[in-house]
């Protein structure tokens, strides 16, 4: 099983996103047995708390629900996932101070759009200060970005379904 953990700050717009659109997309594509992900943030700003209400909505709109309450990464998400992605480069710096403190120096930590071919080294913007239209801009970011990691992917561990 390859394990997948979508991170940005606080675990209630981005990464839980990226996380319903990454399930939804291995479900259409019967690649379910293959996959486990999740998302995290990596600060304790929104532990326990259910992702931003546009959030929800704009998954609902595009036929996603999420099921998810905010998590902070911690030590074990090093060990046990195999793909961990920031949405931009201050969560990257972040997961990569982290990675170093909690043992794990040559986890590879990946930014979300690296995977699409024109869009390296640009981050997943924070729509958390915008309104509906940012998570419905964000949403085509990362439905583009997922669909090539998981070509990426299938490519990779020669995945088919």
């Amino acid at each position: 099983m390859i394990k997948v953990l979508f991170v940005c700050l606080g675990n209630i717009c981005r990464s839980p996103l990226a996380e319903a659109i990454f399930n939804h997309k291995i479900h259409n594509k019967g690649l379910d047995s293959f996959f486990k992900s999740d998302s995290a943030g990596t600060s304790d700003f929104h532990i326990g708390e259910l992702p931003d209400d546009r959030t929800i909505r704009c998954a609902k709109h595009y036929g996603m629900s999420i099921k998810h309450r905010g998590r902070q990464v911690n030590r074990v998400d090093f060990r046990e996932f195999d793909y961990i992605i920031a949405m931009d480069n201050q969560n990257l710096q972040n997961l990569d101070k982290l990675k170093i403190r909690y043992g794990f120096p040559d986890k590879t930590i990946y930014l979300m759009r690296d995977f699409v071919e024109d869009e390296k080294g640009q981050p997943v913007p924070d729509p958390y200060y915008g309104g509906e239209e940012e998570f419905h801009k964000i949403y085509d970011i990362l439905d583009r970005a997922i669909e090539d990691f998981l070509q990426e992917l299938k490519e990779r561990h020669q995945l088919y379904a």
